[in-house]
């Protein structure tokens, strides 16, 4: 095998080769997954006397957390700093679970990598000298216990000198971390959940009904998905972890915007039960209904570690700051657009578990619908319209079994949703979305079954920039888009009026005048009344994720930039206004804004490109 310096050299290249071919500019930003840099294949056996770790407690969630910090303390007589603690689960890693990929190689005696990592000094400056230290780690719930390993020799050499005891939550199969998302009619609503019970252990479903009153039981499908499923490394080697079982329960004839509590159970074969904690949502509003609807949209977020290990501040710097804003505006929010790149797993399949912990209290009270994007679909000679390996061989697999989306099939990542008087159409633009393809075809209907009169705001996303961004690498191509981003779609956008494109992929923000064809359509930067001309195109890809630079060429259609990380917030109480606000992560206040007002009337007016012909005759 290659030295692992070569090796996380070679999958550097391999990544920066698959951006250069599928025209991803995101990835170019973002460095490479914390977890590749270990080089677990290469470990070497030194457990010692003179090394110890060890964890405690020995039980979490006693009390039914999901999540409880866990202090490990350890030892070394010769210290280093690139000495690490890598966090293992299950518990067991050795290498009586290895097999080779070429038959011609030796097993290593690792073959797995650690949910997270953190070096030994990162608590303690005085380790290098006393050789003794603590480190907190935050652990969640996932299906498994858990043991704590130290290692010498950095991550590209890494050599085990000592492995902790293991430890447990009490109720390691519980169901955990529900993700709302609107179901294919208005008035349903889906609950997402992942446990340790498959269909043969206990029978899942939620139990749920109007606050107060008398609750009532749905049924809960069952998925999950083996390693041979995984298209390609790591996701299929030292990414690969059992995903557990994913569980989907669809609550229906909900009333519009109304309160309802939740909680998911498992019936087990004795006749106990196992719950989850209760939740509460709010059903969605009629098609159409006048009331106070609030949407956030976002792209590119990521996971954070909140207790410092290996990636906060390094690979998603951003992630937390956005998470919190959220929930602490959680009451003021109906529902979520996170539109690709949603947990950058990046084919290490137990940052799945981590990311839907860290947005539970977003997903678990309002609806997070998810577009896929580049780091969640894209593996050569799979399907994918790109030909890059930014999925780290997910090739889609985690998102269509994570997420649930009202599409008519999730390996085709595209969907519409109603939510009172929006309407929207997501993209997949990580499958062909040109002309004369199955996806324009479903884009076109999106757009064109919208009643205006009452659905007044239209709304178009996709996670590649299919539109406009001034992004620095969009601007050596000279393209200003995703190459063929906007040819097919921009009549449809000017036929059908579409009021706001949303995007991510790239790390900014930045919004565009009421353009079409290159042209301002529109004059204004702050309001915007009377008729439809062109579409507002904005790029909201800060969710979390290291920031694109811009080009430093002069883009007459854009009319704000921002090089930080924020979102979106829409706010509408009527057919005739809407308000658009940029928020930054770091201190949720709006940097930049506008307001549509119009009539009905507004938007049935001809434009350039924008009515079918007509005749005279009668």
């Amino acid at each position: 095998m290659n030295s692992p310096t070569r090796y996380v050299a070679m999958l550097f290249l391999l990544m920066l080769l698959g951006s250069l071919l599928g025209s991803n500019v995101a990835s170019a930003h973002i460095g490479i997954q914390p977890l590749s840099k270990i080089a677990i294949q290469k470990t070497t056996l030194a457990l010692t006397d003179s090394a110890a770790i060890k964890a405690s407690p020995i039980v979490l969630g006693l009390k039914g957390e999901d999540s409880e910090w866990v202090t490990v303390r350890f030892k070394n007589s010769a210290p280093s700093r690139y000495d690490w603690i890598g966090v293992f689960s299950p518990a067991n890693f050795n290498g009586s679970i290895c097999s080779s990929e070429n038959p011609k190689e030796a097993t290593p005696y690792l073959c797995t990598s650690p949910i997270k990592y953190q070096f030994a000094n990162f608590s303690s400056s005085s380790y290098i000298k006393t050789g003794e230290a603590s480190i907190k780690f935050q652990l969640i719930n996932q299906r498994a216990d858990f043991s704590f390993a130290l290692f010498s020799g950095g991550l590209s050499n890494p050599s085990l000198l000592a492995v902790s005891n293991h430890i447990t939550f009490a109720n390691p199969k519980a169901p955990v971390y529900p993700r709302l998302a609107q179901g294919k009619s208005w008035n349903e609503m889906t609950v997402t959940w992942t446990s340790g019970y498959n269909i043969d252990e206990a029978i899942p479903f939620v139990e749920w009904g109007l606050k107060g009153q008398n609750q009532r039981r749905s049924p809960a499908g069952t998925l999950t998905f083996q390693q041979n499923s995984m298209c390609g490394s790591p996701a299929r080697t030292v990414g690969w972890r059992d995903p557990g079982f994913i569980h989907t329960s669809f609550l229906k004839d909900l009333w519009p915007n109304t309160l309802y509590s939740y909680k998911m159970g498992h019936l087990l074969p004795n006749g106990s039960y196992v719950w989850s904690k209760v939740y509460s949502f709010r059903s969605s509003p009629y098609p159409g209904q006048n009331s106070l609807q609030r949407v956030i949209i976002f792209g590119d977020m990521g996971k954070g570690e909140r207790d410092g290990s290996n990636e906060y501040n390094n690979y998603q710097p951003g992630s937390l700051n956005t998470t919190d804003q959220l929930i602490k505006d959680l009451n003021n929010i109906d529902i979520v657009f996170h539109i690709g790149d949603i947990s950058y797993a990046n084919g290490y399949i137990s940052q799945w578990d981590q990311f839907t912990s860290q947005i539970e209290p977003i997903g678990s009270r309002v609806p997070y619908m998810i577009a896929s994007g580049n780091h969640e679909r894209d593996w050569p000679g799979t399907g994918s319209f790109y030909n890059g390996m930014d999925s780290g061989g997910e090739c889609g697999v985690l998102a269509q079994n994570m997420f649930f989306v009202p599409a008519e099939n999730r390996e085709k990542f595209w969907y519409s949703t109603d939510f009172g008087m929006f309407h929207f159409c997501i993209a997949d633009s990580e499958h062909d979305w040109r002309e004369g393809s199955e996806q324009y075809r479903f884009i076109e209907k999106c757009l064109a079954s919208v009643d205006r009169q009452k659905q007044p705001w239209l709304i178009f996303a996709a996670h590649r920039v299919l539109g406009y961004s001034s992004d620095k690498y969009y601007g050596i191509e000279g393209s200003f888009e995703e190459p063929m981003g906007r040819e097919s779609l921009q009549k449809l956008w000017q036929k059908y009026k579409v009021d706001i494109a949303f995007y991510g992929h790239v790390h900014n923000y930045e919004r565009t005048c009421p353009v079409y064809q290159n042209q301002c359509v529109k004059s204004g930067r702050s309001h915007y009344s009377g008729v439809v001309n062109g579409t507002i195109h904005v790029v909201v890809g800060g969710g979390g994720a290291h920031l694109s630079e811009f080009t430093t060429v002069n883009t007459s259609w854009s009319l704000y930039k921002d090089y930080d990380w924020g979102f979106i917030k829409l706010t509408s109480s009527n057919h005739s206004s809407l308000l658009f606000e940029y928020k930054k992560s770091r201190d949720g206040k709006v940097y930049d804004s506008f307001t549509i007002s119009r009539d009905y009337t507004d938007v049935l007016a001809c434009v350039h490109d924008g009515c079918d012909a007509t005749t005279s005759a009668y």
